[in-house]
């Protein structure tokens, strides 16, 4: 059975050189394109790749982004970046890549890019996953969510707050609201920036809070810009809060 590959570039022209290098090869099969890493989060879903040969600079969402999100598939595939900048590569491999290429590419180079690749199985790149999460801080600029079968993407400066429930999490935003089954400890890593935890199933936008109320119970609640919603701050945490709020 062949490998499948996407292949993820903004340029037509770049698209068809890698295609044809790739033709070279039996074992290995071009399964679908995509102009920029929004089509490539969509794209994997759809047609579940092995391996993601992926530029870094397009306009939208970039290679960095897009393979962020991958990496938080149930089963991953492999990315390698290929791209014309070399000062992308630190944090292209924070990304967990798997790969990074230097444009123009080579054949003998992509060949030795895609059986590094191959050989490592699923599981062994789900662990690699793990292992290289630690300490890295995000620059994530999207929330992906599944709706009605289809991938909605969410500019994080939208998502007023990040609501959990057991295995999954609300992500209330100006348009609504959706179910993602990221984990709220991992979002609080990645945002770090720009979210802050008032209770153990939420994080709030810190640019959303207002100021601090009581409820007609006398518990902490947190106010926030444009929306009425009422979240209670738990008192672990409401030290933190209320120097946040002071400190505006």
């Amino acid at each position: 059975m062949s490998i499948k590959i996407l292949v993820v570039d903004d340029e037509e022209y770049a698209r068809e050189r890698i295609k044809g290098l790739i033709d070279r090869y039996a074992d290995y099969d071009v399964c679908a394109e995509a102009e920029n890493g929004a089509e490539a989060v969509v794209m994997v879903e759809r047609f579940q790749p092995d391996i993601v040969l992926m530029d870094i600079t397009m306009p939208g969402m970039d290679g960095l982004e897009a393979a962020r999100h991958i990496a938080t598939m149930e089963m991953p595939p492999a990315v390698i970046f290929t791209t014309a900048y070399g000062e992308y590569a630190l944090e292209a491999f924070s990304t967990k890549a798997t790969g990074y290429l230097m444009k123009p590419i080579r054949q003998e180079q992509l060949l030795q890019s895609l059986e590094q690749a191959r050989s490592l199985n699923r599981a062994q790149r789900l662990e690699m996953l793990e292992q290289r999460t630690g300490g890295q801080r995000s620059s994530r600029k999207h929330i992906c969510a599944r709706m009605r079968g289809n991938l909605e993407l969410i500019p994080i400066e939208d998502v007023v707050y990040f609501q959990a429930d057991q295995k999954y999490v609300t992500v209330r935003h100006n348009g609504g609201e959706v179910i993602i089954e990221e984990s709220l400890k991992s979002l609080e890593t990645d945002l770090a920036d720009r979210f802050i935890r008032i209770h153990r199933n939420a994080l709030v936008a810190k640019s959303r809070i207002t100021g601090l109320t009581k409820s007609d119970v006398g518990r902490t609640q947190i106010t926030l810009d444009k929306v009425r919603d009422q979240l209670e701050v738990s008192r672990r945490h409401l030290a933190e809060v209320r120097r946040f709020v002071r400190g505006r």
